[in-house]
């Protein structure tokens, strides 16, 4: 019995370091691919590669995450959307590291990350994600006073879709990859999010939410080619939709050492 004992308390101590391992890696590759990153300054070609190819790998166990939690539970009776959890992991102006809880039909609405390059990693479950990037013709100079005017923007879908995890890494860039997107939970999931850099209300990188509209609703006798893809409207919105729901808790995976 005591060298069975012996045994278990072994592999738990095996188990922590690999999981503590695998959570100190990702910061440590982020400090590298990030160092020289700034608003709208993506990483080279090859960081992207190194810490998407990272990203693939983690496991939601090394996380310290499983569906059971209740972060995931919902009563379908409910008639509302569900609140998202959202795990802060790590943060400095450079980058910042978390994730998103979803439980079964929650819903984060459409949404941009201005400036920033995004890594999101599906852990489990299965979400349908919607993106945007604006048309370059259609964007105006003077981005906030449209938003107070309430005014249209022209933006083209990047994807349309259900994603199952194990699936590709999503990565948006500041201007491209679908930077203005929404994810809906089909299933209780959960969402890695590494982005570089993070908000920041002072350095004017706050979270803008957007209503969308169909393109023929204002089109005004304006045409985009059919077999081009799909386009949508989108017009700021001044406050965070009230149907959503965003709940900060405390991190309880492996811990990060800064270094």
């Amino acid at each position: 019995m005591r060298f069975e004992a012996s045994s278990m308390n072994s592999s738990t101590r095996r188990n922590r370091r690999r999981k503590k391992a695998s959570v100190q890696g990702l910061y440590d590759l982020c400090k590298v691919v990030f160092a020289e990153c700034g608003p709208g300054i993506v990483p080279t070609q090859e960081d992207v590669s190194r810490l998407s190819s990272y990203l693939e790998k983690l496991r939601p166990e090394e996380l310290g995450l499983s569906p059971s939690m209740p972060y995931f539970r919902h009563k379908d009776s409910d008639s509302s959307p569900p609140p998202v959890n959202y795990l802060h992991i790590y943060q400095c102006p450079k980058f910042s590291i978390g994730i998103f809880c979803l439980p079964k039909s929650a819903v984060i609405p459409l949404h941009n990350h201005p400036g920033m390059t995004v890594f999101s990693k599906i852990l489990f479950g299965s979400m349908h994600i919607k993106s945007y990037d604006w048309v370059p013709s259609s964007q105006p100079s003077d981005e906030s006073s449209t938003f107070m005017n309430g005014e249209k923007r022209l933006a083209k879908v990047h994807v349309d879709a259900v994603f199952n995890a194990p699936c590709p890494n999503s990565i948006l860039y500041p201007e491209t990859g679908g930077n203005i997107h929404c994810f809906t939970a089909i299933t209780a999931c959960a969402v890695l999010d590494v982005l570089g850099p993070p908000y920041s209300n002072e350095e004017g990188r706050d979270c803008t939410y957007y209503d969308a509209y169909p393109f023929s609703s204002f089109s005004g006798g304006m045409s985009v080619p059919s077999e081009d893809g799909e386009y949508a409207w989108l017009r700021g919105r001044t406050q965070i939709p009230s149907s959503f729901k965003l709940d900060v808790s405390e991190y309880e995976g492996p811990a990060i050492t800064e270094r």
